[in-house]
């Protein structure tokens, strides 16, 4: 028979996999951090069996579950059979009700032994509302500071290859936070986002420090977590800077110039901001898109919006920088690297 089971006594086992067993949609709108889909119906299926349950009454709806689901046993548990290969796989539904006790249940005939997440995903979600509330950061955050395209999340990616603690807070949100920020990445939802950002600091909640990106409270579609914002004041901080021919190469990398929907993407998400410019430079900036002179329209919006803009939100800091040229980005990494090192640890630098 499975075992019923809470998150907090499994989720630090590298020997289970979590099963998400809800439509497509629930599962896509947020879920446990690693967990597959391995849907008992799909949307138009569970749309379906709620109908019933409303309109009729609960056995005509189990009923009707019970035909939609046996039709699809088999490759519900040769799903299972794979994503689990040699782990223990944790079945989830909404809140740990029929869908994850029925396919559970399979399993366990099939001989597959397995859990069932006690609460499912809703007692999840209470427990990281829980976890994230009560969360006590005792790591110092190093921060890293600069305008557009100086290359701070590049330099996040060097320093976590080097197995420096970085929190990367953008690639938790699926979003750059700017304007365009969405562009080639996809937006997480609050909820994921805390599931995420949760898992990150414990991971790292042993670190005499983390390193991340000055970010405002709102990225996208999220907001940060107080507690967060409050530590980040308190620590140390980078300002990075780099030429603007630099910031705009880097710009145009990262978001995934020559796609074929780009030109489109960026249109529209100029229009949420075309009106902060002034006629004459609104006139231009649209040219340059129209003529895709991307790096001309790069330049002016970072000349004219966002470098001001960037300007103006460094007088809410009243802290102390520290300076780095980021034009080399390896260089640069070295020397926040040593700096921590040297003075943070009064130790000699031994960075490579």
């Amino acid at each position: 028979m499975f075992e019923d089971v809470y998150y907090k006594d499994v989720r630090k086992n590298k020997d289970v996999v979590f099963i998400d067993v809800r439509s497509p949609s629930e599962y896509e709108e947020s879920t446990i951090p690693g967990a597959v889909n391995v849907p008992l119906f799909n949307d138009e299926e569970r749309a379906e069996v709620g109908t019933t349950y409303k309109k009729v009454g609960r056995e005509q709806a189990k009923e009707l579950g019970l035909q939609i689901a046996s039709r699809k046993l088999p490759d519900l548990i040769s799903q299972i059979r794979k994503y689990a290969d040699e782990r223990k796989p944790v079945i989830f539904c909404w809140r740990g009700g029929m869908r994850s006790k029925s396919v559970a249940t399979v399993a366990d005939l099939m001989g597959i032994p397995c859990y069932r997440l006690i609460g499912g995903y809703r007692q999840y979600r209470s427990d990281v509302v829980e976890r994230l509330g009560n969360y006590e950061l005792k790591a110092r955050l190093v921060t890293l500071h600069g305008m557009t395209g100086v290359g701070k999340t590049e330099i996040l990616g060097l320093l976590h290859a080097a197995g420096e603690p970085v929190i990367d807070l953008e690639a938790l949100a699926g979003h750059r936070g700017s304007t365009f920020g969405h562009l080639g990445m996809k937006p997480n939802n609050q909820r994921l986002f805390e599931s995420l950002v949760v898992e990150e600091l414990e991971r790292l909640q042993n670190q005499p420090y983390i390193i991340m990106e000055a970010e405002s409270k709102r990225i996208g579609r999220v907001n940060l977590p107080d507690f967060l914002l409050e530590k980040r004041n308190e620590g140390i901080h980078f300002m990075l800077h780099a030429p603007l021919h630099i910031r705009i190469e880097r710009i145009l990398k990262q978001y995934l110039v020559g796609t074929d929907d780009f030109h489109e993407k960026v249109s529209q998400s100029f229009r949420a901001i075309e009106k902060k410019l002034s006629p004459q430079n609104r006139s231009l900036a649209w040219q340059y898109i129209e003529e895709r002179q991307y790096a001309d329209f790069v330049g002016l919006l970072l000349v004219h919006y966002y470098d001001p803009r960037y300007k103006h939100s460094l007088q809410k800091y009243d802290v102390s920088f520290i300076q780095v040229d980021s034009t080399d980005l390896f260089a640069c990494a070295k020397t926040i690297k040593e700096w921590i090192y040297e003075n943070l640890f009064a130790r000699p630098s031994f960075v490579k």
